[in-house]
């Protein structure tokens, strides 16, 4: 399991590669889909962060609380985090879910983390602040999205 930063920042290097951006909910977004294909398809975290459900999504507060300055804006990397080489797996979900979703808007990628029968869906509720997603939904939602045809 990795520092959400150093996921963060991995997405950002792609994003750099390919001469764009990401702001800040984009890329809160991209790394809780990364946790969460990684839990779906090889039944383990790539997070040990945890993931709350707040009023606007899935939400991972330790990477939230180090880019939320950046507001609506790109986020400028890279971001202070634990030093950290991401194996085999962890590269290759990251390269994939940056292929398939990097290019979405934020309110795009937020419509994906808010659709029926989400995790975030399952535990948000209104009002309340700080609910922990639990990894088990997680991975039981991103292992029955692999399976659909696609």
């Amino acid at each position: 399991m990795y520092d959400s930063r150093t996921i963060a920042n991995r997405f950002l290097e792609l994003a750099s590669t390919s001469n764009d951006t990401l702001t800040s909910m984009q890329l809160l977004k991209l790394v809780y889909m990364a946790h969460g294909w990684m839990l779906g398809l090889y039944h383990r975290p790539l997070i040990k962060d945890e993931v709350q459900a707040w009023q606007y999504g899935p939400v991972i507060p330790r990477l939230y609380n180090a880019i939320r300055h950046f507001k609506g804006s790109a986020v400028s990397g890279p971001i202070k985090s634990d030093k950290e080489a991401l194996d085999e797996f962890a590269q290759n979900i990251i390269e994939q879910v940056y292929e398939r979703y990097g290019r979405l808007s934020g309110p795009a990628l937020s419509r994906l983390t808010h659709a029926a029968d989400s995790p975030w869906e399952v535990v948000y509720e209104p009002g309340s602040f700080g609910l922990v997603i639990p990894d088990d939904l997680i991975e039981d939602y991103y292992a029955r999205l692999s399976a659909r045809p696609a």
